[in-house]
């Protein structure tokens, strides 16, 4: 099948999708489907072919923040595609992408990204409202399957009242390589000498309310200072990274807390012995699965879909309420118990966070919707 795989950006700074829709294309056409990874920037139209995987970008226009794109819209109404597959919504390219099933006869497929979780739902509803409406009308109607990364997003969506069929199929993660690993606890340790000093617990996401990164702030500067360190590097979105380092200033945690921005840098995963992600709400969580893959144990929230942690020695996920406990738990298990943790997450990713299972999913997934259209 001959299929567009369609995300608003590929741009780091919006998170998790930025790797995952690009390892979902590379996974599906190193399994033998025909790939064109689609998107927008603000630069000019640029592609590349490597085998059976094509990656376009094509210029943004104005206002940046829905990613209209004339160039995409041009695209995708060539009608060549046997399924048109959007991760993502709220933004312009959702509109090309229904408009293009639609007039070619092909099923169109929606990931939702955690978009449809009950917090990222109400967030800021009426600019959603708004999106719906005028953005993308009828998209989500139009619909013909979704794919959701977990269960409970999967739960979401029905929640919502749509009834489409649904694939799960979970984000896959690599794991990384010796080389990548050491070079990035180098450069690291060159930004955050602290790090070099102390132990690490890790924050790595986005700088948005719905990470609860000030909660995490204040939660951290009421625990008694045990000589850890509570590194945090991120996208700035919600909040800038001169914003957070002012509020831990002002907190007297200017000793306690560091914080970077992760913009163009490698992953800090390396000289962290603990990841900490107390969402509101994740529909995965790619962050999670990366830390495992790196050998290092997370603490999240049961509003992330990483409930198995309670059932492996690889970390924790509880409820917010008590984060703070299970944090200071995890912190007071010294050095060999937490590596012994670590050890136990990287062999969990290998057996069972790859890419080949997901994208033989939807593949079938796709395949089938493909026999059901006109």
């Amino acid at each position: 099948m001959r299929i567009a795989q369609i995300v608003a950006s590929l741009e780091a700074r919006h998170g998790g999708p930025s790797r995952s829709v690009r390892g979902l294309s590379g996974a599906l056409a190193a399994a033998g489907q025909e790939i064109e990874l689609l998107t927008t920037a603000p630069a000019r139209e640029e592609s590349f072919t490597a085998g059976s995987l094509t990656m376009r970008t094509f210029p943004r226009g104005w206002p940046g923040v829905v990613s209209p794109s004339a160039g995409l819209r041009a695209h995708l109404g060539q009608g060549a595609f046997d399924l048109y597959h959007h991760h993502g919504l709220w933004l312009r390219p959702l509109h090309y992408a229904r408009r293009a099933a639609a007039g070619a006869g092909r099923p169109l497929v929606v990931s939702p990204r955690g978009m449809m979780a009950p917090w990222a739902w109400r967030h800021r509803r009426w600019k959603k409202l708004l999106a719906a409406a005028l953005v993308h009308p009828g998209a989500l109607s139009a619909v013909a399957g979704w794919h959701a990364t977990s269960e409970a997003e999967a739960e979401d969506i029905r929640r919502l009242g749509f009834r489409q069929p649904i694939c799960v199929a979970p984000n896959g993660v690599e794991p990384p390589a010796e080389a990548d690993q050491a070079a990035a606890r180098d450069f690291w340790l060159r930004h955050c000498p602290d790090a070099a000093e102390r132990p690490v617990a890790l924050f790595y996401s986005r700088f948005h309310s719905m990470k609860r990164v000030i909660e995490l702030i204040d939660l951290w500067l009421e625990r008694k200072d045990d000589g850890w360190l509570l590194l945090m590097v991120g996208i700035p979105e919600e909040f800038s990274v001169a914003e957070l380092r002012d509020y831990v200033y002002r907190a007297g945690g200017g000793h306690r807390i560091a914080v970077h921005d992760g913009h163009d840098r490698p992953a800090p995963y390396a000289v962290a012995r603990l990841l900490v992600l107390p969402s509101h709400s994740e529909n995965f969580g790619l962050v999670v699965a990366e830390a495992l893959a790196s050998g290092v144990p997370v603490l999240t929230t049961d509003k992330t879909p990483w409930a198995s942690l309670r059932t492996t020695s690889a970390g924790r996920c509880v409820p917010w309420a008590e984060f703070r406990a299970a944090l200071d738990g995890l912190l007071a298990e010294g050095t060999a118990r937490l590596r012994a943790r670590g050890d136990t997450a990287r062999e969990w990713a290998r057996a069972d966070l790859g890419w080949e299972k997901p994208a033989a999913a939807l593949a079938a997934f796709y395949a089938g919707l493909r026999e059901k259209a006109p």
